[in-house]
């Protein structure tokens, strides 16, 4: 009879050589799921699904927390795709699991709010709701998770953890993704990425940078009040145009003034409302915009000073002036910073799954996000999708009434997606010895047993 150390012995042999013969050939287990991966969504039935997914939430675009009909499709696509979730989230959001149930936990996010504005794309699914668009893409971010959805829920068995899908209301300054963590399901992730679409560089290609990515940003909004009366009787009035013409002006100088140059900060005044007769001193003037920063004592710093600056020169033009900075949003979000481990992780999965010369490096800019928050929280990083196709005339910036997406970043964004998850739980397995982006720069997982 063959001793039990004899026949651990020989099993272990067997494992080394097994082993030994895999290494020959490091990473084509993961080079096997990436081919997988974009084998299926290049298939016409998936591309066809995925883009009609997208087509039918842009043709009712519906603000934050008010996504009713947009929550209701994304139910209705897991539930037909057998995905367990927890509905409703921060009013209006829906988080879904895949998985095991158990550690680790890796988070994906989409946002799912439309803009105020009127589209001026003329196309077969213009938005059919008068003064709402999606204008920043957020269609887009929730078809490639439910696209992402699918592909995991077909790979369920060799996920080595639970992936959890968040779809995220409110991003467009309502602080949704604070909400969602309000509520406590998000408390277990270890990890969570998002995509953004992006019309600046092209389909086919994905763009980050490592560490500090995006701005914290504010809003503010102030009413400055005076006397108003007859155009020929200044003397007569305290001009609340006048002070708000200063103010506006005083407030530029806290950047290029007061602030270091070598510190990027920003104040712009996006409206003034006040008065309707060019014979009339009006009552009262409204003015706000946006402040933003790369730290969070530059916001701060650049939050008071409006308010002083605001509040001073209304006082000297004998006004008197409310700032309200909309802290129960709650505003200012905090400044994006990549978790550089997690940036690595995808950038590796991006060129694995797009090659190395479509993984770019992007600029830092002051553009903002909310997903800072889930940063605040636990290890985050957030890539952009290329959706920018000239001919299409999808090369045009978000927030325009002529946005318009490429969708055939879509598929692309969906397989991403469930490769950077699948990938997440293998190389954070604790059972699992060899990771997929192991330390000597070969990928070495058990996806050989696909």
């Amino acid at each position: 009879m063959v001793s039990t150390f004899t026949f651990v012995l020989l099993a272990a042999t067997l494992v080394y050589q097994s082993q030994a013969s895999n290494d020959a050939d490091c990473g084509s287990g993961f080079e096997f799921l990436t081919s997988e991966l974009r084998k299926s969504v290049r298939e016409p039935e998936f591309f066809k699904w995925v883009i009609g997914l997208r087509r039918r939430i842009h043709q009712y675009p519906e603000l934050g927390f008010q996504e009713h009909k947009t929550n209701e499709l994304i139910r209705s696509e897991l539930d037909s795709l057998g995905v367990k979730y927890k509905w409703p989230v921060a009013k209006t959001g829906v988080v879904a699991s895949i998985g095991t149930g158990s550690k680790p936990v890796f988070a994906l996010r989409a946002d799912m709010d439309a803009l105020p504005l009127q589209e001026l794309v003329e196309w077969e699914y213009k938005s059919k709701i008068d003064g709402k668009m999606h204008a920043c893409g957020h269609d887009a971010h929730v078809a490639m998770l439910l696209g992402a959805a699918k592909l995991l829920q077909e790979k369920i068995d060799i996920l080595k953890g639970t992936v959890k899908l968040v779809f995220q209301p409110g991003e467009e300054g309502y602080a949704g993704a604070y909400h969602m963590l309000q509520d406590g399901c998000l408390d277990d992730i270890d990890g969570i990425s998002a995509l953004h679409v992006y019309p600046h560089i092209p389909t086919g290609t994905i763009a980050s940078r490592p560490g500090q990515i995006v701005g914290g940003v504010g809003l503010f909004k102030a009413i400055i009040q005076g006397i108003g009366g007859h155009g020929a009787e200044p003397h007569e009035t305290r001009d609340p145009i006048v002070a708000a013409a200063f103010a506006t002006l005083a407030l530029q100088q806290i950047v290029s003034r007061e602030k270091n140059p070598l510190e990027p900060g920003l104040v712009t005044v996006g409206y003034i409302q006040g008065g309707q007769a060019g014979n009339v001193i009006p009552e009262s003037v409204k003015l706000g915009g946006t402040y933003r920063s790369l730290t969070s004592e530059g916001l701060y710093y650049i939050q008071e000073r409006i308010r002083q600056v605001i509040e001073q020169q209304a006082a000297v033009h004998r006004c008197s002036a409310v700032v309200d900075f909309l802290e129960e949003v709650p505003l200012p979000h905090p400044p994006m910073a990549n978790d550089q481990p997690l940036y690595e992780h995808v950038k590796n999965v991006g060129q694995a799954l797009l090659g190395k010369s479509n993984v770019r490096l992007l600029p830092l800019n002051m553009f903002s996000e909310d997903f800072s928050y889930f940063g605040e929280k636990t290890a985050a990083v957030i890539f952009v999708i290329g959706s920018g196709n000239e001919t299409l005339k999808s090369d045009i910036a978000a927030h325009s009434p002529y946005f318009f997406i490429d969708e055939e970043a879509l598929p692309l964004g969906a397989a991403l997606h469930a490769a950077i998850a699948i990938s997440y739980l293998d190389d954070h397995d604790s059972v699992q010895h060899v990771s997929l982006f192991n330390s000597g720069g070969k990928r070495c997982s058990a996806y050989e047993m696909l």
